[in-house]
């Protein structure tokens, strides 16, 4: 009972908490989730984990979390399933599961957790430009409001790659380093003896993937507004392509067992939460605040990945990253505002609109009164 009160009271105090600070506090908590997942994932990778026993687990976990969720939350606002969102999950499943996940796994074996989240930065940019040419963003060059918010997406991919790319002088460094200890963190960026030019193909198509994801997930939440539900059938279909994947590339039997805590860790991390609670998080900001705004938030988590190195491998902080910091949370800024004043200028036409079309009404139906009406009155009464 005393349980019941208690979570009730908790559920009371977060709906006290305005939506738009909601989101924000959603989308920081993600970067942290999704940072540390670069971390495990590079760990799963050095322990020698197969990608796609890896990704089928993952997948797996995420989609024993999702499934009680949505069938008890959802059951009087999911709508009927139909072929029409059977095909729609699918194509979300190819593109934001599969290939996103897949491309994801192959780069970061090629390449480094640094490396890999640094060009994840082209997301806001390349989601930006599809939610335009779909116009499911709107820009407006001729308003304040469009050129912000461009002019704050490349100040955020400009600052995530001056913290990975440009180091300057030291600004802090932590003593005593943490990294003694811990010989399995020193080797997560190593990719030596990898193709680092094909990683970043790799990498590069998985940022195609994520913003086709990012994007396509808009209009499909409009039709069908069970985000949980989306979620889940969208996992479910990203098992079933890596399970006939899977059945060509793995069939050692050996493979699908576990050999250390390591790997069991990195799984569970991956399958809940960077794959389940990420996944209801992420789709529940995308249907309240749109696909640009998760995607603009993605250079935080380079910012993030930093602050952990610095933390768990006793990595300094250098000039590049404050600077970096700087146009990231200035990007933040222009962006969120760009996206604020273009809600507020779509408020007040719609309040114009209707009073423009009242006064348009009273005065045709005074012209209409004056033609029916006789210019002579008749004198039949007289």
């Amino acid at each position: 009972m005393a349980d019941g009160s208690r979570a009730s009271l908790s559920k009371r105090m977060w709906c006290s908490v305005p939506e738009k600070l909601q989101l924000h506090l959603a989308m920081f908590a993600l970067q942290f989730g999704y940072a540390g997942f670069h971390v495990v994932s590079r760990a799963a990778l050095n322990v020698g984990i197969s990608k796609i026993v890896f990704l089928v687990y993952r997948n797996i976990i995420a989609l024993a979390l999702l499934v009680p969720f949505a069938y008890f939350l959802e059951k009087k606002e999911r709508p009927a399933i139909s072929i029409s969102f059977l095909v729609h999950f699918f194509l979300l499943a190819l593109v934001g599961i599969t290939a996103n996940q897949g491309f994801y796994l192959l780069g970061l074996d090629n390449t480094s957790p640094t490396f890999a989240s640094a060009i994840q930065n082209s997301v806001p940019a390349i989601t930006f430009l599809m939610a335009a040419i779909l116009r499911i963003e709107k820009v407006r060059l001729d308003r304040k409001d469009g050129i912000a918010k461009i002019i704050g997406t490349i100040s955020c991919v400009a600052g995530a790659t001056v913290i990975t790319l440009y180091k300057g002088p030291t600004i802090y460094n932590p003593v005593p380093p943490l990294h003694d200890t811990t010989p399995v963190l020193l080797s997560l960026g190593d990719a030596s003896g990898k193709n680092w030019t094909l990683g970043c193909i790799f990498l590069i198509g998985h940022c195609l993937s994520w913003s086709g994801w990012l994007v396509l997930q808009k209009p499909v939440l409009q039709k069908y507004p069970a985000r949980l539900s989306v979620t889940a059938y969208t996992c479910f279909f990203g098992l079933i392509q890596f399970f006939v994947i899977a059945a060509f590339s793995e069939r050692d039997a050996e493979a699908w067992s576990f050999h250390s805590g390591a790997e069991i860790f990195s799984v569970f991390y991956a399958g809940v939460v960077a794959s389940g609670i990420a996944f209801a998080i992420q789709i529940w900001c995308i249907d309240r605040g749109g696909p640009v705004f998760v995607a603009v938030y993605q250079p935080v988590q380079t910012f993030v990945v930093a602050l952990m190195a610095s933390i768990a491998l006793g990595e300094e902080f250098y000039l590049g990253g404050i600077i970096g910091a700087i146009l990231i949370i200035a990007g933040l800024y222009l962006v969120l505002w760009g996206k604020s004043e273009e809600a507020n200028f779509a408020k007040a036409t719609a309040l114009i609109t209707p009073t423009t079309e009242h006064v348009s009404s009273e005065v045709s139906s005074l012209t209409k009164a004056s033609l029916t009406q006789p210019l002579i009155q008749s004198t039949e009464n007289v």
